[in-house]
């Protein structure tokens, strides 16, 4: 501590009773921290070491966990920006997509051969998807076949996990062979589930989960009529009646199925509608009375199906085991009431490893693979049923969140990041500081002096907080000026960094809604794997979090996977790209293709992202995009708040043609042309480069601040009859 102890003796003003000098050094540098001429840039000293050689695209490999939880669809390629491997483990080399590329190609302005798209952007890989439910079925298909399992596996596709049409579409398209069915929970994804397997197998399921009424029944009876391979499930003993009253008034012959509550309970966050006192289902006594009124009704032949689901993210093999074999005890008892049962559908739970850590002890993991799930479910139901020489059932999965997260990936902006801006100290503000300070912030000083000189760290730590505490209070009394505080930051900035207790962590505001696009980690902590997309070749340099747009100070990510409370993260190049100068940072979140966009809100009024379709082809980048869609712009999202764009446009314009005038500042032609755009612009921030006007480039703009047509405005043709509704008011 001797040099820190020559700053504060020598570079601070003594306390009245002792001479001053006259002429007060400037402070040293104390051995092992930066100058304190140079605070500002002491926490990203390791910026220097960004491009030393020995750092490869391995290292970020290793120290973002990308082979652990990206594998075999992830990887980081020789350039330093991730990879897409779309076939997974089958996928060569000349197959894999470079996602930088992929973002560029989207969100570059049309003029560039881009297509113009605003960021945040979710980049969906349907060649992902078709793999994902290809490994599916090959575990099932592989451990039946090992095992001498005497039926198949016939999965449905849960569609609340992601609704999107497309994505929907695509599984009936990719699991037609294996007579891959879906899976309902509401009306309305009762009628998009009927209308997409219209398309599918004609042996596809559509299990009917969810609480219903007499609308959701007629329709699953309709459904029925229309060839469509219906199962009802029953979650409340009270559904039955109306099942049987209705089907007999349709003429239509319902299969049935039953939601049973296992004893068997998950002990993490999602086993929540697990155990007997779980949310869904039915007790084995209600079963029992379903049984009875069924056969009471001459229908227990309409009873096929056991449902159960012990609950998402199930974490090892051995409560799989188990709660399948209790399900199968129930099976094999409803075989023995009389009912014709064919179809055990084991629910959800197929667990994803969002940390790549192959753990049965968190919710962000599991300690299984594909194979060792299917392997575990076929040997349950297997061991019971020919212990009570029981037909072997087809076995049913509805494992969503396993199909559909690896799919899609969620790309946003970093547009900057927190600087520790303490000002460099002098001798001029250091005697002004202590010359305002009452007697008890001289002893605290005098205190920090003897502490220094004694090389007590955790007593200099103890008498700079309490001096900055009596010098705050002095500032909201008065007796402090506001260039007093700032003096007395660098001090205390000077202290922590010299004996190493400072916070290097930088906040990063990023362009994204935390509750539009990642509303889990908000809701539930749930983790996803985040990693910058590209300059994986370089070292990042800096610890970070990550702060959103919106006003609310839950708008943030500060947890990452790992148990990490910072994520490593590069120095942005210039200001990051957002005022026009600099390179673009581009974050991806991995593995987030399961519930986030349908339980995002519009939280400040952000809508959601821009959406891509991106598929591998044997073109020069090994990609192709077939789908572009931008996202919604502020007009839509006010819509959805009940206001009305339109009218709220020609209010604004009558106000501007009553006070504005053609002065040669701002024309009322421009002003509504702005206006105009405003409405249809999404409620992102955007680059500079980017935009036609902004107050600094044009004097005639009146600072206002929009974007260009060839930036993204003119991307979908759905937005092509809008635009015309306007341009009325821009002549």
């Amino acid at each position: 501590m001797p040099a820190m102890s020559c700053f504060v003796d020598a570079a601070v003003a003594p306390p009245p009773g002792y001479p001053w000098s006259s002429s007060l050094p400037a402070p040293e540098t104390f051995s092992g921290v930066p100058s304190l001429t140079n605070t500002t840039t002491s926490i990203t000293s390791s910026a220097a070491t960004i491009d030393q050689p020995h750092w490869s695209p391995s290292h970020s490999a290793a120290l973002y966990q990308i082979d652990c939880w990206g594998a075999p669809y992830f990887s980081v390629n020789s350039s330093g920006d991730i990879s897409v491997r779309p076939y997974g483990t089958a996928t060569l080399p000349h197959q894999e997509i470079d996602l930088l590329k992929v973002v560029k190609k989207a969100s570059d302005p049309k003029s560039s051969g881009g297509l113009g798209l605003q960021l945040p952007l979710i980049v969906r890989f349907p060649d992902v998807l078709k793999n994902r439910l290809e490994s599916l079925q090959s575990a099932f298909d592989f451990a039946i076949q090992t095992q001498g399992y005497e039926s198949h596996y016939q999965g449905v596709y849960p569609v609340k996990c992601n609704q999107d049409r497309f994505v929907v579409e695509d599984i009936v398209k990719f699991g037609s062979q294996f007579r891959f069915g879906l899976e309902a929970g509401s009306k309305p994804e009762l009628l998009l589930t009927m209308s997409c397997l219209c398309k599918g197998s004609p042996e596809a399921l559509l299990v009917c989960n969810g609480f219903k009424d007499a609308e959701y029944i007629l329709l699953a009876l309709v459904a029925r009529k229309l060839l469509l391979n219906t199962v009802i499930v029953l979650e409340q003993e009270e559904e039955l009646d109306l099942v049987i009253d209705l089907s007999q008034k349709l003429a239509v012959r319902p299969v049935i199925g039953v939601r049973a509550k296992l004893r068997t309970k998950h002990s993490g966050h999602f086993g929540s509608t697990s155990g007997e006192k779980g949310k869904f289902g039915l007790t084995t006594t209600q079963i029992l009375r379903v049984v009875k009124r069924l056969e009471q009704s001459g229908m227990l032949d309409c009873l096929q199906l056991l449902h159960f689901h012990i609950g998402s993210q199930i974490p090892s093999t051995t409560l799989l085991a188990d709660g399948v074999g209790e399900a199968a005890q129930i099976y094999c008892e409803l075989v023995r009431l009389g009912a014709c049962m064919r179809v055990i559908d084991i629910g959800g739970g197929l667990g994803i490893d969002y940390d790549g850590s192959k753990s049965a002890d968190s919710d962000v993991s599991v300690s299984y693979n594909l194979e060792e799930y299917a392997s575990a479910v076929v040997q349950a139901v297997q061991f019971v049923c020919n212990r009570k020489s029981v037909k072997h059932p087809v076995i049913c999965s509805e494992s969503g969140r396993a199909i559909v997260s690896h799919h899609s990936i969620l790309i946003f902006e970093a547009v900057s990041a927190s600087v520790n801006d303490v000002p460099p100290m002098s001798s001029h503000s250091l005697q002004y500081l202590v010359e305002g300070l009452t007697e008890d912030g001289r002893a605290d000083y005098r205190n920090l002096s003897a502490a220094a000189i004694r090389g007590e760290y955790d007593t200099c730590l103890l008498y700079a907080d309490q001096l900055k505490q009596r010098c705050v209070e002095q500032f909201k009394e008065g007796s402090l000026g506001i260039e007093q505080l700032a003096a007395l930051d660098g001090v205390c900035d000077f202290v922590s960094k010299a004996i190493g207790a400072s916070n290097p962590v930088r906040t990063y505001h990023v362009n994204l809604s935390v509750f539009t696009s990642i509303p889990d980690f908000w809701g539930i902590g749930q983790l996803f794997p985040i990693v910058p997309i590209h300059r994986l070749d370089q070292r990042p340099g800096v610890k970070g979090i990550l702060s959103d747009l919106t006003c609310d100070s839950d708008g943030m990510v500060n947890k990452f996977i790992g148990g990490e409370s910072s994520l490593p993260l590069h120095e942005l190049e210039g200001d990051g790209g957002f005022c026009g100068g600099g390179g673009r940072y581009y974050l991806g979140m991995f593995l987030g293709g399961a519930y986030e966009e349908a339980l995002g809100g519009i939280h400040n009024l952000f809508g959601g992202p821009s959406v891509v379709r991106v598929s591998q082809s044997d073109g020069p980048h090994s990609f192709a995009v077939t789908r572009a869609v931008p996202g919604p712009s502020c007009g839509d999202v006010l819509r959805v708040m009940q206001h009305q764009p339109e009218l709220m446009f020609e209010t604004l314009k009558h106000r501007a043609e009553e006070l504005v005038h053609d002065d040669g500042g701002m024309d009322q032609a421009w002003l509504a042309s702005g206006l105009a755009r405003s409405f249809h612009n999404m409620p992102y921030l955007v680059a500079s480069s980017s935009c036609c006007l902004t107050a600094a480039a044009n004097v005639n703009n009146g600072g206002y601040y929009y974007c260009s047509d060839d930036s993204y405005g003119s991307v979908a043709d759905s937005a092509t009859a809008e635009d015309e509704q306007w341009s009325y008011c821009c002549a």
